[in-house]
């Protein structure tokens, strides 16, 4: 089976230092028998890197140092308490770079032309925000929604996070998005009539011209509708592998991470301060509330959240820049990069439909108070601009937590944007509706609070 794959590489790593030999090498054994050649540069050794038991270096390179390209680096798991990806990690993308990119067409005159490392554009994504996070001292989490897959990014205390979602994507994955989310997933999205023909028609139709973009409203309508599943089961995954190790601190990329089967999730969207979208989906949508409300769905934020999406996919050019210039990368990213959509604050968790959820007194500058009250199941959106900071008031009803703790009033400046403050009372999770008329009579006034689609739209 190692042969039949053919893989670009191996990672093998197991045991902590000091532990047992035996199973490793016999790991090392097994692909060392199955010889596999590299997926490209067939006439290449297969780069093969041990990351496990130190006291294994020297059987695991007389078994595979004559038949593969084998590096070797630190134990990823030295202790059973400690973790120490770093090394591992930077040794895969340096392999990535060496053996499988430079079998790129152009590859090395491409290297001739640039002062400052190439990089996979996931981690040119990722070191952007980490630098952002860092620099602003703030939680974040970025998404890039892509034609085959979704990357997801997260820093939450300074620690940074990468999952890659193979099959997740808006063209060549979006039947495995359909497959994964199911129809009726992804028409509880939806304010228009679609049955599941319809939509499994058009998933094929998208399937067989993947680079073709909506060409109706309807189109659009359910193209976005899938992204939200998109969202929502990449970041399902990412939520699930961001765990941490008891009594530890440590550090870690997803990607390369192993589950921690009970481990707790590094994840609390409670504390987070800036969700950022970027993928064509995301930053070409025609209107900019829906790309706050595909984000809205797909990630459910909590408490007060700001949301941004990347202009013109400039982030993985900008992680590049900062390792030359962190500081103009940052400045850059903030001033030019993000397209700041707005603030949400979100009630959680959910309560009876209809049933009180919040009052609120919103101030925008040299204007007259908004007062109000919401219910559950309710949008409100509340106009205001980047430069505008509104003086939010709000009082949640009892057990419910606005961002300040349960039964808990916020008082605080919340920053406008491009859509504006969005006050979200539909509850955490979002509420679910089995009959078809009434989801997408539900979906139409969500989408209408928010001026998404024109209205229409939204009753066809």
């Amino acid at each position: 089976r190692i042969r039949e794959l053919s893989p670009d590489m191996i990672l093998l790593s197991g045991g902590t230092d000091g532990g047992t030999v035996s199973h490793v090498v016999e790991l090392a054994e097994y692909i060392g028998a199955a010889r596999p050649r590299a997926r490209l540069g067939r006439g290449f050794s297969l780069p093969v890197i041990y990351a496990g038991n130190r006291d294994a270096r020297q059987k695991v390179s007389e078994v595979l140092e004559r038949r593969s390209a084998l590096s070797i680096t630190e134990n990823i798991r030295p202790t059973l308490e400690r973790e120490e990806l770093g090394p591992a990690r930077g040794k895969i993308q340096q392999l990535f770079l060496e053996h499988v990119m430079a079998h790129a067409p152009g590859y090395e005159k491409l290297i001739g032309w640039t002062s400052a490392p190439i990089m996979p554009t996931p981690a040119a994504v990722g070191r952007i925000m980490e630098s952002v996070a860092r620099r602003q001292n703030i939680n974040l989490i970025g998404v890039d929604i892509g034609g085959a897959t979704t990357d997801v990014f997260s820093v939450f205390g300074g620690t940074f996070n990468r999952t890659v979602s193979a099959n997740l994507g808006m063209s060549y994955s979006v039947s495995n998005v359909l497959a994964q989310a199911g129809v009726e997933g992804v028409l509880r999205w939806l304010s228009i009539h679609c049955d599941a023909g319809r939509l499994q028609d058009g998933v094929k139709n998208k399937m067989i011209r993947p680079t073709t973009i909506p060409q109706t409203l309807e189109e659009l309508i359910v193209e976005q509708g899938l992204a939200r599943e998109a969202l929502s089961l990449a970041f399902s995954q990412h939520r699930s592998l961001v765990t941490g190790l008891k009594g530890t601190q440590r550090r870690r990329d997803i990607a390369e991470a192993f589950a921690q089967v009970g481990a707790e999730s590094l994840i609390d969207m409670h504390s987070l301060d800036l969700l950022v979208g970027s993928g064509g989906v995301l930053s070409h949508a025609p209107r900019r509330a829906q790309a706050m409300m595909m984000l809205m769905d797909g990630f459910q934020p909590e408490g007060v959240t700001e949301l941004a999406v990347d202009s013109i996919f400039m982030m993985p050019h900008l992680g590049v820049l900062s390792q030359v210039n962190e500081r103009a990368a940052v400045e850059v990213f903030e001033h030019d990069c993000l397209v700041r959509l707005g603030t949400c604050i979100a009630a959680s968790p959910g309560g009876r439909l209809g049933g009180k959820c919040m009052s609120y007194r919103i101030v925008l500058p040299g204007a007259a108070p908004r007062e109000g009250e919401l219910a559950f199941g309710e949008v409100l959106r509340v106009p205001a601009g980047e430069e505008d900071l509104v003086e939010v008031d709000i009082a949640p009803a009892r057990g419910v937590d606005v961002g300040a703790g349960k039964s808990s009033r916020l008082r605080r400046r919340c920053r406008g944007g491009e859509v504006g403050i969005v006050l979200d009372a539909r509850g955490r999770p979002l509420p679910s509706e089995a009959d078809p008329a009434e989801r997408r009579k539900r979906a139409a006034r969500w989408l209408r609070a928010l001026e998404v689609y024109p209205e229409g739209a939204l009753t066809q």
